[in-house]
Formats: C-alpha cells, structure tokens, sequence
C-alpha cells in the first residue's frame, strides 16, 4: 500500500516517481523487422504484450507501400535541393565558421553551410520523439526571421540537460543524462598549472582528462553525389517540416569514397551505403509524416550512461 508523504518514517525519504512514458514516432517498413520488433518489446509502454504478429503485419503493409514508393517515387531522393545561403544568413555563417565547436567537429572534409531541401532527405534514423518536436515547435513562429532560423538550426548557444555523476567503485564512475546526445569526448593530457584547486599528495607531472558532454549539435547533412544523408539534427528538421517550412540552413559535408564516408555518417550508413544512397526510394525524411510509415508509440523515457573504468599499470626496469 503506498503512503503519504506524512507516514514516512523520520529521515526516510520519499521513493523517486515512476519516469513519465513519451510519444514516439517510428519509422515503419525500412530497413529491418528485427529492429522495430525489438524495439517495441524493450522499450514500449506494455510492448511485451504486444503481438509479435501483429506488429510483423503493420511492418508488412509499410514495407510494401515502399515497394509501391520505388515504382511512383523512384529517384526522388536524387537532387535534392542544396542551396545557397540567403545574404541576411552569410554573416552568421562566417561567424559560425570561426566557432571552435565548428572547427572542431568539421575538420577534414569539404564543408559548407547551406540551404537544404528538408522533405527529400535521406534519413538513417528510425524515430523521432513528439514531444521534444513539440517542445521546439513551440519556439517557431509564422514571422520567424532568416537569422533566428540559423540559430534554431545551428545554435552555438543552447541549455543542456543535467547530467549526473556517482562514483560506482574505487576505479569506476557512472554519469547519466536524459540526452541521446550525451557522449564521451577524447581524452587529452592537461597541463597541471591549467587545472585549479587540485588536492594531491606531491607534485604532478601531467593530467589524463576523460571528459563526458555533449556534440556541437549542429543541423548536418552528408552530400554524396546528388543525394542528401540528414546525420544530426532529426528533431529539428523534423519539427520544422512539420511547421510547414520546407528549406533550412545545416553544415554539409561532401564525400566522395567510402573511407570519408566513415568519418561523416553514423555506422548504419556506413555499413550499407548503398541502401542510402543508391536505392531507388530510401526512406526520407517526409516519410515520419506519413501515418502509414510513421507509427506514434508510448515508450518508456530513455537514458544515456557513460561508464568509465580506469586500469593502470606500473613497471620499473633497466635501460637497454
């Protein structure tokens, strides 16, 4: 029997609230049954319940109205519009470039900030959360102008999630937080004097970081060919082709050879590019609108958690 706050012994405190299921919209028929049958038994509100055969026929259906899509649809996906910038954005590209989140992240490969045609982009990503699409919606307007447009898609300024961190052994931390885009960055060594407040038990040569975060989180798009790959930003795109509008500004890197497709695209497009790229109808971004693809579920609300363990090794010899 639960009990109030009142009832609880003194000092005892009161157990956390179940976490609050989100809408999810899933992409349907594209590319694997396997992954959207797990998906719905691990992470849906009651989905091991749910029929495995039914969930297979709704797949079937979806599947098959792509098949229809090749037929009446066929190389729509090809030439895609990728424009240039409007001139009220060119300033705050240029500003953008000196960014060093930018210059960081796209480093090696030709990159350009341009105007991209929203509907016609290929995407790898199989959902979509609504209710973070509502929460953006919320901060678009019909009079929206071109340079609050940039900053929607490519902000350099923007709140993060708490993240939280616990020390789970001598050697062994945790750090979890709400966001998919919470990450693991390279470590670096540190320079002692560049770190303050540090408590040690003699002098210190150098600093090992192992730091967690967040990307730059920019609106990108992978240009191969004439076709474009979304790689980040799917809730934004999305919730703006939602709101009617049909072309955004985000950072395209062009590839032309599979070993700069490595450094671009996640490991799904990386592992069968030409699912991407070549077929005649990939699944495109339009296609979460489309209630026959795109299924809205209840899912439970989901967590990333970086584990980090460190292992040291010592050893004293003679030089040879």
């Amino acid at each position: 029997m639960k009990r109030s706050a009142s009832q609880l012994a003194a000092g005892e405190t009161p157990p956390a609230p179940a976490p609050r299921p989100e809408p999810l919209v899933y992409l349907l028929g594209q590319p694997h049954l396997h992954d959207y049958l797990d998906f719905v038994r691990d992470k849906a509100v009651g989905g091991a319940e749910i029929s495995q055969r039914g969930l297979a026929d709704e797949w079937r259906r979806a599947n098959d109205l792509y098949y229809e899509l090749e037929q009446s649809e066929a190389g729509i996906a090809d030439g895609a519009e990728c424009l240039p910038l409007p001139p009220a954005m060119r300033p705050l590209a240029r500003k953008l470039a000196r960014n060093p989140y930018f210059r960081d992240t796209y480093d090696t490969l030709p990159t350009e900030i341009r105007m991209v045609e929203l509907a016609r982009l290929v995407v790898s990503q199989s959902s979509v959360s609504a209710e973070f699409s509502a929460e953006l919606r919320r901060r678009l307007h019909p009079d929206m102008a071109q340079d609050e447009l940039f900053r929607f898609c490519l902000p350099t300024d923007r709140p993060h999630p708490a993240v939280r961190a616990r020390r789970a052994g001598s050697d062994r931390w945790v750090f979890t937080c709400d966001s998919t885009d919470f990450r693991l960055h390279r470590a670096q060594l540190i320079a002692p004097e560049r770190v303050k407040g540090l408590r040690t038990v003699g002098p210190v040569s150098d600093i090992l970081g192992l730091m967690v975060g967040f990307g730059s989180n920019f609106m990108s798009v992978v240009r191969s060919d004439d076709r474009l790959l979304l790689q980040n930003g799917y809730h934004r795109a999305y919730t703006l082709l939602s709101a009617g509008i049909t072309h955004a500004p985000a950072v395209v890197q062009t590839v032309t050879r599979k070993d700069e497709l490595k450094i671009a695209a996640n490991e799904d497009v990386c592992d069968d590019p030409a699912f991407y790229f070549r077929a005649a109808r990939p699944p495109l971004l339009k296609d979460f609108l489309d209630p026959r693809l795109g299924k809205t579920l209840l899912v439970q609300r989901m967590q990333t958690s970086i584990e980090i363990e460190v292992k040291t090794r010592t050893s004293t010899g003679s030089l040879v």
